[in-house]
């Protein structure tokens, strides 16, 4: 009886030992990457100046003509009359204008 008693208590410890690695995994697979974008892309849209070209998350590019808290107005094309204003979180790529 004493190794029925015993062998039962180990198939609770495999369980547990199992829910850890698959978190561990989940955290290096999906979790960790995921803040290390954030923190890439909190970066870029930090170092944004006036002038500098963007491409938007719906593939446009433009030029920014003003920076507020959470928003930008982007100038695109040629047409000056074409200011459009957006969320920051809107720009998909930021390039340094060279001036």
């Amino acid at each position: 009886m004493n190794l029925l008693a015993s062998g039962g208590s180990g198939g609770w410890e495999i369980i547990i030992l199992y829910v850890v690695v698959i978190g561990a995994f989940m955290y290096f697979a999906a979790i960790r990457p995921q803040k290390k974008e954030q923190k890439r892309v909190n970066a870029m849209l930090s170092t944004m100046e006036v002038g500098d070209v963007v491409v938007t998350t719906s593939g446009f590019y433009g030029v920014l003509i003003d920076i507020t808290e959470d928003d930008v107005i982007v100038e695109f094309g040629s047409n000056r009359n074409c200011r459009i204003p957006m969320k920051k979180s809107a720009i998909a790529e930021v390039e340094k204008s060279n001036e």
